[in-house]
């Protein structure tokens, strides 16, 4: 019986690291033992957490900027723990978040040709969580909406551009979280924790609307990342420790709509999805290959690609969004991959006979301006991205700057006045019972 191999477009992509003079060479990169990307890219800047002396340190360069790095080269140095994770905002390609082991988070904007002078003062800083931050995402459609999750299992979501804390997820983990990932809208997101199970939560109302238990029976991590068709993917390991990726529709979370079994390595498997084409591409931290599979709407949904093997490991990897891509040269794809000492990019390609612009790979993405402000956000509504074409190629337009306005810090300080005037209470009450 012949057997009759699936038609797709990405049957074929092509995956090549860059010439030696074209990665980012001599940069410490973190030993954090933390299960982040280490690495945050956009179409101006690559920022690379890396090992610092005395608090924590990203360096941030332009992605020209390659070669051999100086080791005097000025770094974003404001925390005063290990940086366990950063990300760029989606909407301002200058202002990029961090989160750290001081169990801060804060939010920098970066001069339009790179850093001069070493950074230390941050634009704003967020205090809230009582333990290290480690997972940071920005909301994909409003502008200065920022989720941070801790170790203390408690996500908060800020509005930035006032420096508050407007949602605060308690109760619903009850161990560490090990990954938050928004959907397409940014009106849900979904979460896997240290218990084994995966949350589907709407942060404004504070509810868990779809929960599965035990979505993968190994002990070690899992992530979970939204489709765009609203599914949930995550990735995990049986309880014979072998990897696994699983689909699952958020409506009946019962029984996985598929699952695939890997490989027995022990390395996280951190999951880059690109809504526009439907391909995750799966970077094993620890892993020397990056593996990828296009996900279909119909049965066995996920289809194995290919597989890019590289003979270093990875300690980390960064993705660049879409609009950052060189469409004149068919690629769909660019990773950032971390080693010991140095970042190399891999670009993955469609080879094509033509010349022209190849729409079918490029459908419309999300561009850079939001649909909504935060205040909208925050009182109910949603908006999808606002797509651009990369007919022409992405031309970065003026970011405007990244302001801070505090308010009701009277406010505030009359509601700390009446939280300790309460706290005073309760102590004399105490100290009544005690006598």
């Amino acid at each position: 019986m012949r057997r009759v191999v699936r038609q797709s477009k990405f049957r074929h992509v092509f995956g090549q690291a860059v010439k030696n003079d074209q990665c980012y060479d001599d940069i410490r990169v973190s030993r954090v033992t933390w299960d982040s990307a280490f690495c945050a890219v956009n179409p101006k800047f690559v920022a690379i957490i890396i090992e610092a002396s005395g608090g924590g340190a990203f360096l941030v360069l332009p992605l020209h900027k390659t070669g051999r790095i100086d080791k005097s080269y000025p770094t974003v140095c404001g925390h005063t723990g290990p940086v366990l994770d950063i990300e760029w905002c989606p909407h301002n390609d200058q202002v990029i978040a961090s989160g750290s082991e001081d169990c801060t988070v804060m939010v920098w904007q970066i001069p339009e040709n790179g850093l001069v002078t070493a950074m230390s003062e941050p634009v704003v800083v967020l205090e809230g969580h009582s333990k290290r931050v480690g997972i940071i995402t920005w909301h994909p459609t409003a502008r200065n909406v920022l989720l941070s999750a801790g170790c203390d299992n408690q996500i908060i979501i800020w509005n930035v551009g006032t420096g508050e804390a407007m949602i605060n997820l308690e109760d619903m983990h009850p161990d560490v979280i090990y990954n938050v990932c928004w959907n397409r809208n940014g009106s849900l997101i979904c979460t896997s924790c240290k218990d084994k199970g995966i949350r589907v939560i709407d942060p404004r109302k504070e509810t868990i609307i779809a929960e599965k238990e035990k979505a993968h029976e190994g002990a070690r991590p899992m992530r979970a990342i939204f489709l765009s068709d609203g599914n949930v993917l995550t990735t995990g390991f049986s309880r014979m420790s072998e990897r696994q990726l699983a689909l699952w529709n958020t409506s009946n979370m019962d029984e996985p709509m598929t699952v695939n079994e890997m490989d027995t390595s022990n390395g996280v498997l951190l999951p880059f999805y690109d809504p526009d084409t439907n391909v995750v591409y799966l970077c094993g931290k620890g892993d020397s290959s990056i593996r990828y599979f296009e996900i279909t709407d119909e049965a066995p949904y996920v289809h194995f690609l290919s597989t890019f093997a590289t003979k270093e490991p990875q300690r980390g990897m960064g993705y660049m969004p879409k609009r950052g891509l060189d469409v004149n040269k068919c690629e769909i794809a660019r990773f950032y991959k971390l080693h010991e000492r140095k970042c190399e990019p891999i670009v993955m390609t469609v080879p094509r006979k033509s010349d022209l612009f190849q729409d079918d790979l490029y459908p419309d993405t999300a561009g850079p301006d939001p649909a909504l402000e935060a205040e909208d956000w925050f009182d109910g509504k949603n908006g999808d991205p606002i797509s651009i074409s990369l007919k022409n190629g992405y031309v970065p337009g003026k970011n405007r700057e990244f302001k801070v306005v505090k308010k009701n810090i009277l406010d505030s300080k009359l509601h700390c006045g009446s939280q300790e005037k309460r706290i005073i209470k309760l102590e004399e009450q105490m100290s009544k019972i005690a006598i």
